[in-house]
């Protein structure tokens, strides 16, 4: 096995603990800290916009200084974003909290580009699998992360969740360490003739754009869907570690089918493995739809998860095939800058929404934006052979 890859593998496990960590306290503390129920989910949401605005510094950034160097930095972002939000417990400040979470997103932003890292480690002919096995590291953060939430709740007196951000601190360090390990080159552009084509060329090809589309909607309805999730539970009179155990199986469904993911891939095709996540993810609305007990919550968020899988992961194989390797960083700012600039608005939108609309309202509104995934895959896959891209000289 590849030692960069499985290091990223691991990499990819503790900031998606972490991730799934925050997810799990972060609508509770806004909903303690907050001035106004407006304002619950706003950490969470500055946590995306954090994310949104460290995407394209960071796939450049990395594309000057290396791979290793940019996590590293991105980690640190991280180590300083928790102990923000462990102070803002401790003094009770909502405005701290929300820049601890600003800090963390940024951290977070970097953290995204593991899977092309991967790509990138990866032997010739194995980038699918090579995604797919980084993205595999979530199935540690799917029991890692919901244990650490309810078991570092009263860690301390002083306040309820802050040994979480302690938790993150230790998981961030961590990470750092795996990071020496890594060894990925540096490539050198100033070798490779011309700059590649203009960016606006290859946002064009109708591939990338399907492509970006599809991860887009992926991402934001799974995020709006999530993040309400432990709000909707609560209002049905759940305790938090129930809501916990549904986030955990929810998260077990994003990343443990990512063992054969990449296999499906190469058998079936990108496409049709983002149709067959849209179909997952039209079920876990229908579940939904039917009503509010402990099974429907649980049983939705794991086809949410793996829906999301399917879709994210044949996403990322399909938007790699549309560059060359002297475009990839500007390429992979973009797909990342619009992917969680939608992300970002769900996280807005979610607590309003929830509390405004409903649990019933918000899946209904998800069903025409996974529609829209398919029929571009579905528009994409009636194109002649060889049209879906252009193809770089």
């Amino acid at each position: 096995m590849n030692k960069n890859v499985l290091l990223l593998s691991l990499c990819q496990a503790l900031l998606t603990t972490g991730n799934v960590l925050l997810i799990a306290v972060s609508a509770l503390i806004g909903q303690q800290l907050a001035p106004s129920t407006e304002l619950i989910t706003l950490p969470l949401a500055l946590q995306f916009i954090g994310l949104m605005m460290s995407t394209i510094p960071a796939s450049l950034i990395m594309d000057r200084i290396g791979r290793r160097r940019g996590f590293v930095l991105g980690n640190c972002f991280g180590i300083a974003g928790a102990l923000a939000c462990a102070s803002a417990l401790l003094e009770q400040q909502f405005a701290l909290f929300c820049l601890g979470t600003l800090l963390l997103g940024i951290g977070i932003g970097f953290g995204t580009l593991y899977r092309f890292a991967a790509v990138d480690a990866s032997n010739p002919g194995q980038q699918g699998r090579a995604i797919s096995l980084v993205m595999a590291g979530g199935v540690i953060a799917a029991v890692l992360g919901p244990n650490i939430a309810v078991s570092s709740n009263q860690w301390f007196t002083a306040a309820p969740f802050i040994g979480s951000f302690y938790a993150l601190v230790a998981l961030y360090s961590l990470t750092l360490v795996l990071l020496s390990g890594v060894d990925i080159p540096t490539q050198d552009h100033s070798r490779q003739s011309g700059q590649g084509r203009p960016l606006g060329q290859i946002l064009k090809q109708p591939h990338f754009i399907v492509a970006v589309l599809a991860a887009t909607l992926a991402y934001s309805v799974m995020n709006l869907l999530m993040t309400a999730t432990p709000l909707a539970m609560a209002r049905c009179g759940f305790a938090f570690d129930q809501a916990a155990r549904v986030i955990e199986w929810h998260v077990m469904g994003m990343f443990l089918p990512s063992f054969f993911t990449g296999h499906l891939i190469q058998r079936i095709g990108a496409l049709r493995v983002i149709l067959c996540g849209a179909l997952l993810m039209l079920g876990c609305c229908a579940i939904n739809l039917g009503g509010q007990e402990q099974w429907q919550f649980l049983s939705a968020l794991t086809l949410l998860g793996v829906g999301w899988n399917f879709m994210f992961i044949g996403a990322t194989q399909l938007v790699t095939t549309t560059y060359e390797e002297r475009e990839k960083g500007k390429s992979q700012a973009a797909n990342e800058f619009i992917i969680f600039t939608g992300v970002t608005l769900s996280s807005l939108s979610s607590g309003p929404l929830e509390s405004i609309l409903g649990w019933t309202q918000m899946n209904q509104i998800a069903i025409p934006l996974i529609l829209l995934a398919v029929g571009a895959c579905l528009l994409l896959m009636r194109l002649p052979q060889g049209e879906g891209t252009t193809q770089p000289q």
